[in-house]
């Protein structure tokens, strides 16, 4: 689909006198090195360089080269190279000479030197694509192969023997006498069998040349040469010279001969009486496929008298070197096309082929020249397209094939290559193509084609069912035949676009360019010449405000910008068709480039004020040979191979084979990036251009394509994109990106139709069409339903809804940067508790309220899809149509049915105590009648409360169902239910107001609470019943010693038992470690002063005994109480102070030590040292372990960082399981758990360190009291020596890799838990990221004890 467009073209004359015979590229300085002579009249042979933008030749060297050999009339240059890393030029004459011409020579050497030659003559030569060897095929029928140093290294004769090589077999197929004659044997006949066989008879028209041309990785070369007078003969040999396969027998072959770089064919020429062939084939001699180049007998005997081949440095371009001409063919889906035919400029006639040169690095760079001129041409691979902004994108595509252009119109018909639509027919070959689309008075597209003989213009229409053929409008003759073409040609057409109505044509001559401008009906308007060769060509404009035609400059370093910019402006004050030329902002060597123009904001009130009027900036977008894809001269990307702009997007592959989409939006931020047009203009892009990253399974700006597609057109319209691969089949993709393009754009438009089918034919997620902009769209309720109409379509949309919002989540990477959804209030929704579907449901319901007649069933829908289903809601407005529409309730039974469960809808029906609509739901079921039915029957016999108790008790509802049951009055019967179903509380709210019932039903919950457990609410309860005995009891048991004896002493208990109550009381607060409650019971209920000072003591209160002793007088318990506490008290918090710091240093060295262990090694820690340390080959299958079966690398067997873990059944089991968190519990030394035990324990040491602190304190201070100083100093400072080791080591032990925890909470979309004993494990790993560091409490010291 693709054609080859002229984007740069330079045209030399050769000095007075000299005739050009041979050019080479020199690569390091990107020009041309070209050759003058010698001729049958001047024997002198010259060099001269030809720079880029240069109109005078650089001399380099001249000598005189007369030819050795006599029956040559003068001497012939075969083969002329340069060698760019040493500065020198190789020349191999046919009189046998070897030339080496040094521009730079050193010291000892000759700037022109023979360093080599044969005496038989030379008819071929050809240096190999490395330039290591040099091939000679000599006049005696031997090739040579010379080194970079010209030493012959083989020396091989051809002969017939050669033909031996290759056993072409012949079983005589194709003769006369082994063809079947008989009735139907054509339609019997075989058609893989040929009906001839070549005998390799030579053409009449034979120039008896010999070719020879290197495979493209210089590994082989192939000779084409004739062969005893008799046949053409190609030789392959290897490049030892070992002669590979010879190619079979083919009549009418000639000298040309060209060897793909790529390597899988050959070509070469077939000549017919009545036409010629290109024909292929393989290494091995063997033909592989042919075509024709389309030549009348005329031409044959003409100017196609003397053909020759030429393939291009990639193998994508293959030249056809006529006399005056070369065609420049592309292939496609197996096709070959006739993509430009270049004439020589001059008026010479030549009797041998053109000579062309390809660059040995640029693909499409080429030179050919007569002998008279010399044309240094670029060609850029472009798809020639309609306008891709819609409503113009209708996707017409126009590849060229010689004189015929094949119309496709992708939008109408993806007709696959080589076929088209239609195709246009011209008098000549095609040069140029632009495409263009009008819509009034009706859509039809413009077709401006430029051949070689004028410019024709044709209107095609595209609203009609059936497709007519264009029709040319319009046609401008610049010579009358082909013929004058040769004879009158003063100016070469490169190009054509559109600009406004009119047509824009580009050419050239040597000393100037030249614009012509046509008419839309095809009348000349005018013409502007620019001088030299500044200008290019020009750059397809996309879509402005302006209709502005972009010239790209040749940018030589040596131009007058100043007066070529006058021109311009000249000319656009000419005002010729509204049309206005600008020059192009950059220097760059585009290959396909694009104009886009935005619109530029103002302030509102310059605007209002007519300060400032609406203006629009244009973008140029290009693409450089090199691949990097620039909007204006900010690059973009480095690795683009083509793009497309739509108004929202620009789309382009890159050599990943990804395709990429970039929105087209504002900055986001109001500014712009600054982009440096010339050295005296700062400009800012009016767009900000991110560029996706290359994840195509996470972003949606970024997919995946086959590899080397490329973009041919896009259809915004229809969301429609056309690629083509490489083999030329076309697929049309539908990129989620273009989709929600269209589909925002649509939902901003109000046009919810085209919004929804958009989504409903493409697989979008519907809940867009809200979350996008909420507010318009719960406003538009209406609108969207009278746009979309169809009862089931809106069903479809209702039953989708789901609470997320899509627009910041599936689709939040599709929306430019800076933008969000519109007025969206999803987050204050979610705040507020809100449910996004319960409020889209409420509106459609109120919607249709005044519809029920048509729209009846979106009205259940929506009440169905409420978040939970408002199934009650459906159904009362079913039961509310039953005396209106009879069969319109029974359509709605089934949909509701078809919605919900039926089972769950009849017993939603029976809960409204509706048995005709339960009857009406059940008959929809797959209930057995024989079951509903008599079930239903007994239902209606019943009053209404005892109805009304049954249903809710057969639904569960039991709450309700003892609400009727109050409401009979049937007491002993609420007590049964209430005791059956545990509804206490209610009960007792139902009988709030009935003060002997209350009393009774609270009897019955507090012998319930009793009974299971709940001591303190049964105590209360029985106290609420003045019950004092059993809510004693009952407090006792919950260890609520006040409440317990309070109730004891209202009884009232007699002293014995409530001292017995009091002692059990107190041993048990004893046990529980409260010694403060134990000891107020001995003091207050026991009068035991001695024992409640030493409970005191126990518990560190030291205080309160001393409180207790002053207060009852007791001054002897001191030394025997109070005392002996503080000792006992001082030694059991020095023994647990010392067991702590033991503990720290113990465990924090063997900590630091597993840590160290686990970074150096992390496969040996989490898996141990699977092979003990010994040097074991990795291929070297050991033992069935988990590493070798659990499959991942490194931590994945247990963290599923990376990859799928092992399918180890084993790890999966619930005993495994139970296993593996045994031993997580245990934290085996050398085991994985070990270090997640080492940091719990750590972690509980600080939280009993911060419990005792207090205790520490009261201790001290107790010890001060009673004048035991040094006690009091030691248990200080163990305490503080303590808290400062806990201190020093928290940051230590519980440390947290702040990356790796930012890398897990990425990837936890994608991740699970392990199952089995790997989920132990995994529950280890994580719970150390989780883990937060514990506050360690500091001591506050004693001042009176010093520091």
């Amino acid at each position: 689909m693709r054609n080859l467009k002229s984007v740069h073209r330079s045209l030399l004359a050769s000095p007075p006198g000299l005739r050009i015979t041979a050019s080479t590229w020199d690569v390091a300085s990107n020009s041309v090195i070209c050759a003058f002579g010698p001729t049958r009249d001047n024997a002198l042979l010259e060099l001269k360089r030809w720079r880029k933008h240069h109109k005078v030749l650089e001399p380099i060297a001249a000598w005189d080269a007369p030819c050795p050999l006599p029956d040559l009339e003068c001497d012939e240059l075969l083969n002329l190279h340069y060698f760019s890393d040493s500065s020198t030029i190789c020349l191999v004459l046919a009189g046998g000479d070897l030339i080496v011409v040094r521009e730079e020579p050193q010291s000892g050497e000759e700037k022109i030197e023979i360093v080599g030659s044969v005496d038989a003559g030379i008819s071929g030569a050809a240096w190999s694509p490395d330039e290591e060897l040099l091939a000679i095929t000599t006049r005696a029928s031997t090739l040579l192969y010379m080194t970079r140093d010209f030493e012959n290294v083989t020396d091989i004769t051809l002969t017939l023997d050669d033909l031996k090589a290759s056993n072409h077999v012949s079983v005589g197929w194709g003769k006369k006498e082994t063809q079947f004659k008989g009735k139907k044997a054509r339609a019997l006949r075989d058609p893989t069998v040929p009906e001839t066989v070549d005998e390799g008879l030579l053409n009449d028209r034979d120039a008896k040349e010999t070719t020879i041309s290197w495979r493209g990785d210089g590994a082989y070369l192939a000779i084409n040469s004739i062969e005893s007078d008799s046949r053409r003969v190609v030789r392959v040999f290897s490049r030892q010279g070992i002669l590979d396969s010879v190619s079979e027998p083919v009549d009418g072959l000639v000298g040309a001969l060209s060897w793909r770089p790529a390597g899988n064919l050959l070509a070469g020429i077939q000549r017919f009486n009545d036409g010629v062939k290109v024909v292929f084939f393989e290494r091995n001699g063997l033909r592989h496929g042919q075509f024709d180049l389309r030549l009348s007998e005329v031409e044959s005997s003409t100017w196609a008298s003397h053909i020759s081949l030429n393939w291009n440095i990639d193998s994508s371009v293959l030249a056809v070197r006529y006399n005056d001409r070369v065609q420049l063919w592309t292939m496609g889906n197996y096709h070959y096309y006739l993509k430009q035919e270049v004439f020589l400029y001059s008026e010479e006639n030549c009797t041998q082929p053109v000579s062309l040169n390809w660059h040995p690095e640029k693909p499409l760079h080429l030179t050919l020249h007569g002998q008279e001129t010399i044309q240094r041409a670029t060609y850029a691979s472009i798809v020639t397209i309609s306008p891709t902004s819609p409503p113009n994108d209708y996707g017409v595509v126009g590849v060229v094939d010689g004189k015929r252009l094949k119309l496709t119109a992708m939008r109408l018909a993806n007709v696959p290559p080589p076929m088209a639509l239609h195709e246009i027919e011209t008098s000549s070959s095609i040069i140029d193509v632009a495409i263009t689309i009008r819509l009034n008075p009706r859509p039809r597209a413009v077709i401006g084609v430029l051949h070689h003989q004028g410019y024709c213009q044709f209107e095609w229409s595209l609203k009609s069912m059936v497709q007519n053929p264009p029709v040319c409008r319009s046609t401008n003759v610049f010579w009358p035949t082909d013929t004058d073409t040769i004879t009158r040609r003063d100016r070469l057409y490169l190009q054509t676009c559109f600009s406004g109505n009119a047509s824009l044509l580009f050419s050239k001559c040597i000393d100037n360019s030249l614009f012509t401008i046509i008419g839309e009906d095809g009348g000349h308007l005018g013409q502007i010449f620019l001088d030299e060769t500044d200008i290019e060509g020009m750059i397809k404009n996309s879509w402005n405000s302006k209709s502005k035609t972009y010239v790209v400059l040749d940018h030589n370093g040596k131009s007058n910008s100043e007066e070529l910019d006058a021109r311009v402006r000249g000319f656009n004050v000419v005002g010729m068709a509204g049309i206005e030329l600008a020059l192009s902002p950059f220097s760059l060597s585009w290959v396909d480039a694009t104009v886009c123009g935005f619109e530029i904001e103002h302030a509102v009130n310059d605007l209002a004020n007519g300060t400032e009027t609406p203006a629009t900036k244009d973008v140029v977008f290009s693409l450089v040979e090199n691949g990097s894809l620039f909007a204006n001269e900010r690059r973009l990307a480095r690795n683009c191979t083509s793009f497309l702009v739509t108004p929202a997007h620009l789309i382009f592959t890159t050599s990943q084979h990804l395709l990429k989409f970039v929105h087209l939006t504002r900055d986001s931020e109001g500014e712009s990036p600054l982009i440096q047009f010339s050295s005296s203009t700062l400009i800012k892009l009016p767009i900000d251009l991110e560029i996706p990253p290359d994840t195509p399974e996470s972003d949606e700006r970024c997919r995946s394509i086959e590899r080397g597609a490329r973009l041919v057109t896009v259809m915004p319209s229809i969301f429609a994109l056309v690629l083509q691969m490489p083999r030329g089949n076309l697929e049309t993709i539908y990129p989620r990106a273009l989709v929600l393009a269209g589909i925002r754009d649509s939902i901003n438009k109000r046009d919810y139709k085209k919004a929804f089918l958009a989504c409903r034919n493409q697989r979008v997620d519907m809940n867009i069409l809200h979350d996008h902009a909420p507010l318009q769209f719960v406003a538009s309720v209406a609108l969207f339903i009278d746009q979309i109409k169809k009862v089931e379509h809106i069903d479809l949309f209702l039953s989708q809804l789901r609470e997320e919002d899509v627009s910041k989540s599936m689709y939040k990477e599709t929306l430019p940067r800076g933008t969000s959804s519109m007025n969206s209030p999803n987050v204050e929704n979610s705040r507020n508790g809100t449910s996004k579907v319960n409020r889209i449901c409420e509106a459609f319901v109120d919607a249709l309220r005044n519809r029920t007649s048509t729209h009846f069933q979106n009205v259940i829908t929506a009440h169905v899809c409420k978040a939970p289903p408002d199934l009650d809601a459906g159904l009362i407005q079913i039961a509310g149509l039953r005396s209106q529409d009879s069969d319109l309730v029974d359509a709605a039974i089934e949909h509701i049915c078809f919605l919900a469960d039926v089972n769950r809808l009849y017993d939603n029906a029976l809960g409204l105590y509706d048995l005709e609509l339960a009857l009406l739901v059940a008959q929809q079921s797959q209930k057995d009648p024989k079951e509903y039915l008599p079930f239903l029957r007994n239902l209606q016999g019943m009053p209404m409360l005892r109805r009304q108790y049954s249903i809710d008790n057969h639904l569960g509802r039991f709450r309700k169902a003892l609400r009727h049951l109050c409401d009979l009055s049937a007491f002993d019967e609420v007590k049964e239910y209430t005791k059956k179903h545990g509804l206490y509380p209610e009960a007792l709210d139902f009988y709030r107001y009935q003060e002997d019932k209350l009393k009774e039903m609270m009897r019955l919950y507090a012998d319930f609470l009793l009974q299971n457990g709940k001591f303190k609410e049964a105590g209360v309860a029985y106290e609420y019943l003045n019950d004092y005995s059993p809510a004693s009891e009952a407090f006792r048991q919950a260890h609520l010693w006040k409440e317990s004896l309070s109730c004891a002493t209202l009884i009232p208990l007699p002293q014995p038992q409530l001292r017995s109550l009091a002692q059990t009381l107190a041993d048990t607060l004893s046990e529980s470690k409260d010694f403060f409650s134990a000891a107020i019971i001995h003091l207050d209920y026991l009068a035991d002063v001695p024992n409640a000072a030493r409970i005191f003591c126990k518990g560190y209160f030291f205080a309160d005994a001393l409180r207790t002793v002053g207060l009852h007088q007791r001054s002897d318990l001191l030394e025997s109480v109070i005392d002996t506490g503080l000792v006992d008290g001082m030694a059991s918090m020095t023994e647990l102070l010392a067991d702590c710091k033991s503990q720290l240093n113990a465990q924090i060295p063997r900590l630091r030590d597993l840590r160290t262990k686990k970074a150096e090694d992390p496969l040996a820690f989490f898996d141990g040292d699977v092979n003990g340390g010994a040097d074991i080959p990795d291929n070297v299958s050991l033992a069935t372990t988990d590493a070798s079966t659990m499959g991942g690398t490194l931590l994945t067997r247990y963290t599923n960082r990376t990859g799928t873990v092992g399918t180890n059944a084993t790890r999966r089991t619930s005993k495994n399981r139970r296993r593996e968190e045994r031993k997580r519990a245990r934290g085996k030394k050398g085991s994985v758990y070990e270090e997640e035990y080492l940091v719990n324990s750590v972690g509980r040491l600080i939280e009993r360190i911060n419990t005792v602190n207090e205790e520490v304190d009261r201790l001290v201070v107790g010890l001060m009291r009673r004048g035991m100083r040094e006690r009091a100093g030691a248990v200080e400072n163990a305490i503080v020596e303590v808290v400062e080791l806990c201190k020093g080591c928290v940051d230590e032990v519980f440390k947290g890799d702040v990356k790796e925890a930012v890398e897990q909470k990425e990837g936890e979309e994608g991740e699970g838990r392990l199952k089995g004993g790997g989920g132990v494990l995994w529950d280890t790993l994580e719970g150390d990221k989780r883990r937060e560091a514990p506050v360690v409490r500091i001591f506050d010291r004693l001042s009176l004890l010093g520091r």
